[in-house]
């Protein structure tokens, strides 16, 4: 319990009376009065408020984020095995592509979402791979763009575009590889590019090509990470 200040009142200019209470706990109370002329106006008046202390509790931020990503096959491994998990560079660059395909007002998120996911992110071995052989966000943006074309202005991408069958492929393989190399870990970006390259009619593929990607470049990105222990860094 809280007491008000106590105030002694000789005068009233109007009918509202506003009684502050001690600024450690913020409080107020308004007072209405139906009369001015009341007989107790003049006199000691003290007002007890109970203190209403706001209390205001943020969750902490934190990114919940699964292990897996989408698969057409979970039971692509027998009983006594496990999917490979997915690292958490590889899960951040599918979410960024899943956010480039909205951003371009896609309906669905392809093999150039994921390339475009990859670059954004940054810091992972397959975005310092096609960057070290000059492939770009923004040219891989631009050839998008001219492979593709621009959306309806109109049109709003849903919250998730589900996956085209050559993404889901291309993600699917990157499994396969994963679980046929059997050295354990995860699952990286590089195995994400590798996927795309694998499949040849997809718009990723095409973008890779144009750009100066090519089967030579595939097999020396595969036996880097063939390399027990490799990082997606």
């Amino acid at each position: 319990m809280a007491a008000a200040h106590c105030n002694y009142l000789s005068t009233l200019p109007a009918t509202n009376l506003k009684l502050c209470s001690d600024h450690s706990v913020r409080l107020s109370h308004t007072l209405t009065l139906k009369s001015p002329n009341s007989s107790w106006i003049g006199t000691k008046l003290c007002v007890g408020v109970k203190p209403h202390v706001w209390v205001c509790t943020r969750r902490p931020f934190s990114a919940i984020v699964s292990f897996s990503l989408p698969t057409a096959n979970p039971e692509r491994v027998s009983p006594s095995q496990e999917l490979p998990k997915w690292s958490s560079k590889a899960i951040k660059s599918f979410a960024m592509g899943e956010l480039e395909a909205r951003k371009f007002k896609y309906p669905t998120t392809g093999t150039e979402a994921f390339l475009m996911g990859l670059l954004i992110e940054g810091t992972n071995l397959a975005s310092k791979f096609l960057r070290a052989h000059g492939i770009t966000l923004f040219k891989v943006r631009d050839e998008t763009v001219k492979l593709l074309g621009k959306a309806d202005m109109f049109f709003f991408s849903p919250e998730h575009p589900p996956l085209t069958e050559q993404a889901q492929r291309a993600l699917d393989w990157a499994i396969d590889q994963k679980i046929k190399s059997d050295d354990g870990g995860e699952v990286t970006t590089a195995h994400i590019l590798l996927g795309i390259w694998s499949e040849v009619d997809s718009p990723g593929h095409k973008i890779l090509s144009t750009l100066g990607f090519n089967d030579e470049k595939a097999k020396e990105l595969d036996s880097s990470i063939s390399k027990s222990g490799i990082k997606d860094d």
